[in-house]
């Protein structure tokens, strides 16, 4: 397996960096936050004209057809600057649902002005006492004519707050079916949300909501795309948590080279010498893991794919547990405060291991895998 980076892979890992150095570092972030939690509309437009929002989709959608490894350098780059724009919500969730089931004018309408940085998308999907279930039954969808009704609610809705269009799945029949509903339709109702590390996003209840039939993204059962869509958004999701594990390592080597103790730096203390190799052999060990996660992506094995990157989500619960634990612990008081990043991954770091499975689940979904070989 070659592991080196080609060279747009490595223009994409530049360009991101560049752009956290000098759009997103930590105070222009804090500065962000106290505007509005998720989307900021100039920001967001950058990552339209730097072709980021177009990148995973295939060349035919108006996309880049970038790579699964493609998609990974840009990643890290946001884990590190803790990036808090919805990328995951608009590009990997709802945009790769509509590129896979979309027909050619639902691309034209949806997709396209995403691509362009003039449309907000949002996948409504997870459902209160549900979670990681995609065998939808909260919200139903039952035909009328050359009508849909949707009944039912969606929970912890990814950017539901700002969306303009809603990806929404419904249980019709014995299929999994997914709607386009404009966010501002009657009998659409919306309570937004702010997360802990910033994000935003809305618990959407639709109450009698009638729509076209011909809203329907494709004709068949959904749950294979749904999972293809989550897959990539978990990867995409699990780069980020690698960027930031690194962060974390490099934030609190520096910090305890300039901590003094008894006179000392307290990184000439062996333990915590000890304790900071663990960290940095957790996000390596990560790195690598996420690596070989976007090559068997790129293979287009859909087993080797799905257990190497439960693997991974698996890895990063306990790593990314241990990391921002020590590292907050090696900074002392300062290490929950506002002032500092460590706090702030360790928050999103907490969040990502809830999001799209958690170390429970995809252990689980190795044992189905492995069963199944």
């Amino acid at each position: 397996m070659d592991f080196q980076l080609s060279e747009f892979q490595q223009m994409l890992r530049d360009s991101a960096q560049r752009f956290v150095r000098q759009q997103h570092a930590f105070e222009q972030r804090r500065a962000l936050l106290k505007e509005s939690a998720g989307l900021h509309p100039a920001l967001w437009q950058q990552f339209a004209e730097l072709g980021w929002l177009a990148l995973p989709f295939p060349e035919d959608k108006g996309g880049l057809g970038g790579q699964h490894r493609d998609l990974v350098q840009i990643m890290e780059a946001f884990g590190e600057g803790l990036v808090i724009e919805p990328y995951v919500a608009n590009v990997l969730l709802a945009g790769t649902l509509i590129a896979r089931c979309g027909s050619s004018a639902q691309v034209s309408e949806l997709l396209e002005p995403m691509v362009a940085g003039a449309l907000q998308l949002a996948f409504a999907h997870d459902e209160a006492g549900r979670r990681f279930s995609n065998d939808v039954q909260a919200v139903t969808a039952t035909q009328d004519g050359d009508e849909v009704i949707l009944q039912g609610s969606k929970s912890r809705v990814l950017n539901g707050d700002q969306a303009e269009q809603l990806v929404v799945s419904a249980r019709l029949g014995d299929d999994v079916a997914l709607f386009v509903v404009p966010a501002n339709h009657q009998g659409v109702q919306r309570q937004a949300w702010a997360a802990v590390d910033g994000a935003s996003g809305a618990e959407i209840h639709f109450d009698t909501v009638r729509i076209p039939a011909a809203a329907r993204l494709g004709s068949a059962d959904a749950r294979a795309d749904i999972s293809a869509a989550q897959d990539l958004a978990l990867l995409g999701l699990c780069a980020e948590a690698v960027g930031m594990l690194q962060a974390l390592v490099r934030d609190t080597v520096e910090y305890t080279r300039t901590r003094k103790q008894f006179g000392v730096p307290i990184s000439s203390f062996q333990v915590l010498q000890h304790r900071m190799v663990d960290m940095f052999m957790r996000a390596e060990q990560a790195s690598a893991l996420l690596d070989m996660a976007a090559i068997q992506m790129d293979a287009a094995d859909a087993t080797a794919g799905q257990t190497a990157l439960s693997t991974l989500k698996v890895w990063l619960g306990s790593a990314g547990r241990l990391v921002g634990q020590q590292a907050v612990q090696l900074h002392g008081g300062m290490g929950v405060t506002e002032e500092l990043r460590v706090g702030h991954y360790f928050k999103r770091l907490t969040l990502i291991e809830q999001l799209l499975g958690n170390e429970d689940w995809h252990l689980r979904r190795l044992d189905r895998l492995s069963s199944a070989a």
